[in-house]
């Protein structure tokens, strides 16, 4: 049986995946023939009122940042220009009447019992494992981006909240969306509330998280592993001419790295030079925002991070962190802060329980005009396979069909699309391109990007007219590889024979495996690689109102951080979904004062099978890397427009575990 062997992204393993590589055989059934391509606002004083029911005129948001067309001279395409420097957020209160306040203690008192929180409570939240930027059901396992946020917004403004403690643990999500949640963090603070930090496991993303919290607190047997971050990239060709596999590789794009892991031994200077940009950017902003925390130089953090810190004592003694305190300890101290008199366990709610508080019961709900929030998680898939739960990735059928339902609606004034996505299906992402023009073409759109929004993810994004992306958000990867494998030589090894009878002069194109691409053969698939490049860079450069040649200049596969591609004008603004929001409402006309309801549209409900799986998940310790196993072998096929395999980690912070299941999803898809 023939099979093409691809190179394609998964899904966040660990807490410094940009993208895991791994890899697919595509079946005769499937197309042997694939293509990758297309695929914060710092905050303003506020002022705390004495009353202890407050209401936010702009929660969270801030005033637009600069865009592109708001800055003259634009520079040419290609052209790097001084960091964005968004706008400062507006995090103003104003006091209740009398009669909303008594409003809100009366919807307190008759709140169903899932929702009620005892007064002087502390909101326990433990960070860990990987980060969702889709809404949750109260059935589904994992953390959510936008109930985490949303979270300590309501923590923020309830009286029956005192403070916060927050459980930091190894971290499986993108620079961004901790970026995110640093906000919110920082935010918080602004109420007047303790925001206090655990850590038991120390490393870079973890503590660049927990440093904002007040206090900071780790065991004395705390883990710590603050050595600094690495990149790598396989390659395969190696390993490919051992078992007799010869890969046939047209690569466009010179940065696109994944032709290059199939075809090279080595990494090419190109694929260095984007990689260490990368790396750069990320480091560099850690240590900016390490230096900045603790008032030292920037060179003094490094010397320190140089030294090796292993030891969770030397960061107490250099003021890293408060103390070393057990968590039963810091409890205690929470709970005489607190003024709990009682022999009781420290008065806590946690994540689950609090993510069902309604806003509408503190008086948060909004009103007024709504905006609507479409958003677009995970892999890019066309249709539904049989066995995809209701959340996996972007299925384009069914978010074609919230599209058409906003546009149609005239209740909305604006949309801001969430992505977060490496891409997926080619065709998919450019039918939802065509649906995501028309309805920008009827009200406004702004992109709002978070981990990763690059080929098929960055295919969807350029289709808004304004486009705002986290300063470390990858994006672009604009870029093409095709590719199939002359087995012939594994053939004669085992003493396998294959035979093809055919119509047509290219019609073994695809079909035949056992022999190399004769001339002419090599020459159309050159020609058809060529081809699909040309469209989506075409596209892309109409999208971004560029020139085909200004396009070419910040195309070739190459993965930006959200901060390049701002000064090369693939994006338009810096900042995060409170900014695309300001953005949003500014583009609407709607007063930057005014109060409005942000709806989401990608809402989930809760289903049987959902249900009956996480149930199954929490009894039998099922990690849900099995159940994306299975959906990846069966929703695989045709073109596909994903961002290149690549991996960022700190070291020792990809656990056996994970390499395990990397490794068991590289067999099953090998066998596949």
């Amino acid at each position: 049986m023939a099979r093409l062997l691809v190179l394609r992204a998964a899904p966040y393993r660990h807490s410094s995946h940009l993208c895991a590589a791994t890899l697919l055989v595509l079946s005769p059934s499937q197309h042997r023939r694939f293509a990758s391509f297309p695929s914060s606002p710092p905050t303003a004083a506020r002022r705390i009122l004495p009353s202890p029911l407050r209401v936010p005129i702009r929660a969270l948001e801030s005033s637009p940042g600069p865009t592109k067309e708001e800055q003259e001279p634009s520079p040419a395409a290609g052209e790097a220009q001084e960091p964005p420097q968004p706008a400062a957020s507006a995090f103003e209160v104003e006091e209740l009447g009398w009669g909303t306040q008594l409003a809100v203690k009366l919807r307190m008192l008759v709140a169903p019992p899932w929702q009620r929180v005892r007064k002087g409570s502390v909101l326990n939240m433990k960070l860990r494992g990987e980060i969702s930027d889709q809404l949750k059901t109260r059935f589904s396992s994992g953390l959510s981006l936008p109930q985490i946020c949303e979270n300590f917004v309501k923590a923020a403004y309830d009286p029956r909240i005192s403070g916060i403690y927050l459980h930091i643990e190894p971290l499986r999500c993108g620079w961004a969306k901790v970026d995110e949640i640093r906000r919110h963090i920082v935010d918080f603070k602004k109420s007047g509330k303790f925001v206090v930090g655990y850590m038991p496991v120390c490393g870079e993303k973890e503590y660049y998280l927990a440093c904002a919290c007040g206090e900071l607190y780790a065991p004395p047997s705390a883990y710590v592993a603050l050595f600094g971050l690495t990149v790598q990239q396989t390659f395969l060709r190696g390993v490919l001419e051992k078992v007799g596999v010869e890969p046939e590789i047209q690569r466009i794009g010179k940065y696109k790295s994944a032709g290059d892991q199939l075809a090279r031994k080595s990494m090419s200077n190109e694929v260095r030079e984007m990689l260490a940009t990368l790396l750069d950017n990320i480091y560099g902003n850690w240590l900016d925002t390490i230096s900045s925390t603790h008032g030292k130089k920037k060179e003094e953090i490094e010397e320190f991070i140089n030294s090796g810190v292993y030891q969770v004592a030397r960061l107490k003694e250099e003021g890293w962190i408060t103390d070393l305190l057990y968590d039963d300890e810091v409890m205690a101290m929470l709970k005489e802060r607190v003024g709990q008199k009682d022999k009781k366990s420290l008065r806590m709610v946690d994540y689950s329980k609090y993510s069902r508080v309604s806003k509408r019961t503190l008086g948060l709900q909004g009103g007024g005009e709504q905006i609507a929030i479409i958003r677009a998680s995970g892999s890019i898939t066309r249709t539904r396979s049989p066995l995809s739960a209701p959340s996996s990735g972007i299925i384009a059928e069914q978010l074609i069909e919230k599209i058409r339902t906003v546009r149609e609606s005239e209740k909305y004034k604006a949309v801001i699309l969430r992505i977060d996505s490496p891409g997926g299906d080619a065709l998919a992402s450019d039918l939802m391109w065509r649906e995501i023009r028309l309805l920008a073409n009827s009200k406004p759109v702004v992109a709002s990007m978070s981990d990763v929004a690059a080929s098929g993810g960055y295919y969807m994004a350029m289709a808004a007219p304004v486009i705002v992306a986290e300063k470390l958000t990858l994006t672009g990867s604009i870029g093409v590889v095709t590719g199939k494998f002359c087995l012939q030589k594994l053939y004669e090894r085992i003493d396998f024979n294959k035979e093809i009878l055919s119509k047509g002069r290219y019609a073994e194109l695809n079909a035949a495996d056992q022999r190399p691409l004769r001339p002419d053969e090599a020459e159309l698939f050159e020609k058809s690689a060529q081809n699909a490049y040309a469209l989506f860079r075409d596209k892309a450069a109409m999208s971004r109102s560029m020139s085909v040649d200004q396009m070419e200049t910040v195309a070739q596969g190459r993965v930006w951080s959200g901060q390049d591609a701002f000064s090369r004008g693939l994006v338009d603004s810096v900042g995060g979904l409170s900014q695309a929001l300001a953005i949003a409402k500014q583009k609407a006309n709607i007063p930057k004062d005014k109060k409005i309801q942000l709806v989401e549209v990608s809402k989930p409900s809760p289903t049987l099978p959902e249900i009956l799986s996480g149930i199954g998940g929490s009894l039998l310790g099922v990690d849900r890397a099995v159940k994306g196993v299975l959906q990846d072998m069966s929703s695989l096929s045709g073109v596909q427009a994903r961002m290149d395999g690549i991996l960022f980690e700190n070291l020792g912070d990809m656990s056996g575990e994970n390499q395990l299941f990397l490794l068991i999803k590289d067999i099953l898809n090998y066998f596949d």
